[in-house]
């Protein structure tokens, strides 16, 4: 029997495991260049014209093409702020709740405190509570907090504190702190700590230590929990839903927005551009780990 051989079940479990996971992406990226106003049935490619738009019942014909409904995303102004709040969270909340994990995953790893199964239980409770009971609980420890702030400190109009793109960040990192523990506890199982003690018998500090022998070999948990805690981050509605304010909306609210209203292929269209961003995120990580390696 040839060992390289394969079984024709499991090439066609393959191939269907893939079709249920990429369909509905190939119809998303199918429906961004639907020449229909309407994001129901797909009426075509949009064929290109001279300078001005074309309407024709409900089909469209464009300058720009079958790429009109991107032409119309670049145009949006709500889409670039929202875009620009979306990686603005998503950017600081991983790096802040990437420190404060790693730091989190050393000591629970490496020291025995009287509260240390307390501390690894509670890891887990933001991990398995539905989001949606995190996010009423974070709305209203900010709506107490504030509140109690604002009348101590006689803070009126404009100047009260409020929801913002500060509370998102902050929920966000709250979220994340416990994936990243997590990820890098478990690289750092098995690690030898010998390494670290020739470092220090070589002549090297404890801050030297971790910088240059420490961090280099976790670096590749570092990494994977620092792309958990931003794809988290890129992707939540719920707990931003509940935390947001105004001027604060990410790219999952404004979409959800536009749901509520006439849905056309502008929504596939970022899709279609969100994704792509996070296929070249994922591929930088994915470098960098292999360079850690």
């Amino acid at each position: 029997m040839n060992p390289h051989r394969r079984s024709p079940f499991v090439i066609l479990s393959t191939l269907l495991v893939y079709f249920f996971l990429y369909a509905p992406v190939i119809v998303l990226f199918l429906f961004a260049f639907n020449s229909s106003r309407t994001n129901v049935l797909f009426k075509g490619f949009i064929t290109q014209v001279g300078p001005a738009e074309i309407v024709a019942g409900d089909v469209i014909r464009s300058p720009c093409g079958p790429f009109h409904w991107f032409c119309e995303l670049a145009k949006n102004i709500e889409v670039r702020n929202a875009a620009r709040n979306t990686l603005t969270i998503a950017l600081t909340s991983t790096i802040i709740s990437t420190i404060i994990g790693t730091m989190a995953a050393i000591a629970l790893q490496r020291y025995n405190f009287r509260w240390k199964p307390f501390a690894e239980v509670s890891l887990y409770i933001p991990i398995v509570i539905p989001e949606i009971v995190m996010g009423i609980g974070i709305l209203v420890l900010f709506s107490q907090v504030f509140t109690l702030m604002n009348n101590a400190l006689q803070l009126t109009g404009d100047s009260q504190l409020s929801l913002g793109l500060t509370t998102v960040i902050v929920s966000h990192i709250a979220f994340s702190i416990p994936f990243v523990t997590l990820v890098v506890r478990a690289r750092l199982t098995g690690f030898d700590q010998s390494i670290e003690e020739a470092s220090m018998d070589l002549g090297a500090n404890e801050i030297m230590t971790f910088w240059r022998v420490t961090l280099p070999v976790i670096m590749p948990g570092v990494l994977s929990g620092a792309l958990l805690a931003f794809t988290l981050s890129l992707d939540d509605f719920v707990i931003t839903f509940f935390t947001t304010g105004p001027g604060a909306s990410t790219l999952p609210i404004y979409v959800y927005g536009l749901l509520r209203r006439i849905v056309t292929p502008q929504v596939n269209a970022l899709s279609v551009v969100w994704i792509m961003i996070v296929l070249i995120v994922v591929f930088f990580i994915q470098q960098l780990q292999s360079r850690q390696k």
